[in-house]
């Protein structure tokens, strides 16, 4: 289990004689796929006082955005793009593409803030395989990170070089029973 530990301090509150390192978790598919379980680890984890972010890519339609964040408990903190709309195509409107990085580059600010000791990232693999978001810039977010903040990463067909840099890989299949 990760990020049941909050502080920034982590070592000096625990007296541990190690540092706790957040870990990267991918849960990936071959196919587009709400992800229940990273959903209810999030949950779980901020009904036990953990702060968590939940930001979804590629998800609109609610007009949102992430100077409009919903509150799910005290501790669960969710944002979307500012879209009518979900995206599907890497075909984009300026104002779209805008929408996307504006959300892109307020989530990298917030985890740099270390306000949040889980960050699940939805979707992100097909923003990334559609160029919207650099898979560059994602890896040294990653690198970048706070140390102790846990990463989650989910979509279909996650990039190579995101699998290599993962802590845990989870692939969802179909089963097929006769």
């Amino acid at each position: 289990m990760v990020a049941q530990l909050e502080s920034k301090n982590v070592n000096s509150t625990f007296n541990l004689p190690y540092p706790v390192e957040g870990l990267v978790q991918v849960f990936t598919s071959s196919y587009r796929n709400f992800f229940t379980s990273v959903m209810a680890q999030a949950l779980r984890i901020a009904g036990q006082g953990t702060p968590v972010l939940v930001v979804q890519f590629l998800k609109g339609g609610i007009n949102q955005g992430h100077q409009h964040p919903i509150q799910l408990g005290q501790n669960l903190d969710w944002i979307r793009c500012d879209l009518p709309r979900c995206i599907d195509t890497p075909h984009l409107e300026d104002t779209e593409i805008q929408s996307l990085q504006d959300l892109w580059q307020h989530t990298q600010k917030l985890v740099c803030e270390s306000k949040y000791s889980l960050v699940v990232l939805d979707e992100l693999s097909l923003a990334i395989n559609f160029n919207l978001i650099p898979e560059t810039e994602v890896l040294a977010f990653l690198t970048k990170r706070p140390a102790n903040v846990d990463i989650i990463l989910t979509g279909p067909e996650m990039p190579k070089s995101l699998l290599d840099v993962a802590d845990q890989i989870t692939e969802i299949r179909r089963s097929h029973r006769p």
